[in-house]
């Protein structure tokens, strides 16, 4: 016999073995409990009675009742409510056990130094095995807590609905992982079709810039003051040049001992149109201050016609690379009706092609210079205006014979001719040229021009005048 119970082979029990009682499942009841004891929330729960069956640490911790004092009173009356509340609290408490769903309410619990904490509370019935009510659990938190948390929420869905301003989440891989309808509209394409890409395929320019700013919140945290971030965006309708203001939180769990990194929230808005109108103003300060400067140089020079060199010179600060004065042929004016007399232009003032200095007088020898028939200086003479040219998207050799081929220096890609009028009476052009690190001429560089060459004519116009 003692074989076989040693074997295992036999139910049966010897003399010396008493019958053991069932033992409960003692791994179901320790996992309740380290999910009881982990949650977030208080809990309790009653039985049919009112009786306290379960308190975990969250309620301890509010209340400041161990689960040792609290597991086997009868409600909360005397201990965790007042007197006087006691049978109210009871009742809404216990009334969940006949209503469906989850009920919401409001108490004051007493704290065990006699402190009264405002809590929320979301009860609901316990059914037995039967399907009967056989209790009802409570989770509770106080009522600050929940206000924030419901608060969090209410700005989180307020960002993402209606707000102004872009705001994207980032994940760590820098993809946009929420996005709300302003950013989507920023970016010229659906919310949806934005989640997951790289942001590469939705700016074409920028990317580089603001991929940088995202891995430094990253890493170190969000930066003290908004950046500004010149992006290109690729739309339907093409790439649109944009400014945006950019702010940069780093998100992090808070259900983790260590803050972990979930990625960025980046919120934008766009500021273009003011940023251009920033820029153009502050254009318009520096160019009214170098005309200003300019003029008060000009007056000390006893030549005119070298005048008309240091307005020239004063012109190419931040507007050109090289420059170059012609006037016309002959008396060295046209008036309004000589449009029918062939137009020759004599070079009378250049910048040098080499190392940088000043503009160089040039017209000793009168020889005309050998444009060709529709030269943009020829026309700006004339039409009496403006005229501006571009080489466009072309190799570099052949953008090297477009300026030679005009008598222009060979990295010369974007030209402005304005023409020089004095007492009614065209005296020749004034040309402006860029190189391939500049963008082209526009019309408000035109209007600049215009100014310029207002002052170059009427110091090449007393020239000729103190010469007759």
């Amino acid at each position: 016999m003692s074989a076989s119970r040693r074997s295992g082979t036999t139910d049966e029990l010897g003399p010396d073995e008493p019958e053991q009682p069932d033992q409960p499942d003692r791994d179901g009841a320790d996992l309740l409990a380290a999910l009881l004891d982990g949650m977030d929330a208080a809990l309790c729960a009653f039985d049919a009675d009112g009786v306290v069956t379960h308190w975990n640490r969250e309620a301890e911790r509010i209340l400041g009742w161990t689960a040792a004092e609290a597991v086997g009173r009868h409600g909360f009356a005397g201990w965790a409510v007042r007197e006087a509340d006691a049978e109210e609290v009871e009742g809404r408490l216990m009334s969940a056990m006949q209503a469906p769903g989850r009920q919401v309410h409001e108490f004051a619990l007493l704290t065990k130094d006699g402190g009264r904490v405002l809590v929320r509370t979301q009860s609901a019935a316990v059914h037995g095995p039967d399907g009967k009510p056989a209790g009802v659990y409570c989770a509770f938190s106080e009522v600050h807590a929940q206000i924030d948390l419901e608060r969090s929420i209410a700005l989180s869905e307020a960002l993402f609905e209606d707000a102004s301003w872009g705001v994207v989440l980032v994940d760590a891989d820098l993809r946009p992982a929420v996005v709300n309808a302003h950013a989507a509209r920023a970016l010229g394409i659906g919310r949806t079709a934005v989640l997951g890409r790289p942001l590469g395929e939705l700016l074409a320019q920028g990317v580089e810039e603001l991929e940088s700013a995202l891995t430094h919140v990253l890493a170190e945290g969000a930066p003290p003051a908004p950046a500004e971030i010149w992006v290109s965006v690729r739309t339907p309708e093409g790439e649109q040049r944009r400014c945006w203001r950019c702010g940069f939180v780093r998100l992090a769990s808070p259900l983790a001992e260590e803050p972990v990194p979930l990625g960025v929230g980046w919120l934008f808005n766009d500021v273009t149109v003011a940023k251009q109108a920033e820029q153009e103003a502050s254009l318009l300060r520096f160019r009214g201050n170098q005309l200003h400067r300019a003029a008060r140089a000009a007056a000390e020079c006893e030549d005119p016609a070298e005048a008309a060199t240091i307005h020239l010179d004063f012109a190419l600060a931040g507007f050109a690379d090289h420059a170059l004065i012609d006037r016309v042929a002959g008396d060295g004016s046209l008036a309004d009706g000589d449009s029918d007399v062939p137009v020759r232009l004599v070079r009378v003032a250049a910048t040098p092609s080499g190392a940088p200095g000043p503009s160089l007088l040039t017209g000793q020898a009168g020889l005309p210079v050998r444009y060709a028939e529709g030269h943009p200086a020829l026309q700006c003479v004339e039409r009496v205006g403006s005229v501006r040219a571009s080489v466009g998207s072309v190799p570099a050799e052949r953008a090297r014979e477009w300026a030679l081929s005009r008598q222009w220096p060979p990295d010369a890609v974007h030209a402005l001719c304005a023409v020089l009028r004095s007492r009614g009476r065209t005296l020749g052009a004034v040309t402006f040229l860029r190189g391939a690190g500049r963008s082209p001429f526009e019309r408000s560089d035109a209007a600049y021009a215009e100014d310029v060459a207002l002052r170059i004519a009427a110091a090449l116009d007393l020239a000729g005048a103190l010469r007759g």
